[in-house]
């Protein structure tokens, strides 16, 4: 609660209304002047318990609640690079009609480790009496892993392509395709 104060203005003319008007303002001014408006404070007055205030909810203090999300795991990356090839170089001649066992060396570059789910599909050329899919060598992201498939050459001498690509286990495509190039001629050469 606030205590007005009052002027030294205003305490004469309040105490020349109360007079009945008596004596002059300038009497009443240096009355006024002789008398303390002021009152010391008392031990009493100084050892009262002050107001406790209390903070009232405003929108400006109000909380909303924060739904703190979990983190997503993030999703793994498929990838396949081609290394090197174990057997069966690029344009190897081959005997026609003979088995031709071919081995990739690849590394599994992305994040994602291979397991059963993982494919490697025949994709574009001569399949070879090879089975168009089988599932891709288990390995964890970061290793490498031989690849081996056990191909038939044609009867007919010629140039022979088979290419291959990496499946993920949601049938996504990922990797550099890996191929086997031969050269068929004809037995007895």
């Amino acid at each position: 609660m606030r205590t007005p104060y009052l002027t030294l203005a205003g305490v004469c003319l309040l105490a020349w209304f109360l007079s009945g008007c008596q004596g002059t303002p300038q009497q009443l001014i240096q009355a006024a002047r002789r008398e303390s408006f002021f009152l010391p404070p008392t031990s009493a007055v100084m050892n009262a318990p002050q107001p406790v205030v209390q903070p009232t909810a405003t929108a400006a203090n109000t909380s909303i609640p924060i739904q703190i999300l979990p983190t997503p795991t993030p999703q793994c990356e498929d990838n396949l690079s081609f290394v090197a090839d174990v057997t069966v170089p690029d344009g190897t001649e081959v005997i026609a009609g003979s088995q031709v066992d071919k081995r990739w060396q690849v590394a599994n570059s992305g994040s994602c480790n291979w397991d059963q789910r993982y494919t490697i599909r025949y994709i574009a050329g001569d399949v070879l009496g090879a089975q168009p899919e089988y599932v891709l060598y288990p390995a964890r992201s970061g290793t490498q892993a031989t690849l081996r498939i056990l191909f038939t050459a044609p009867l007919e001498a010629g140039s022979y392509r088979s290419a291959w690509q990496a499946y993920s286990s949601d049938e996504t495509p990922f990797g550099d395709p890996i191929f086997m190039e031969i050269e068929v001629v004809p037995a007895g050469e």
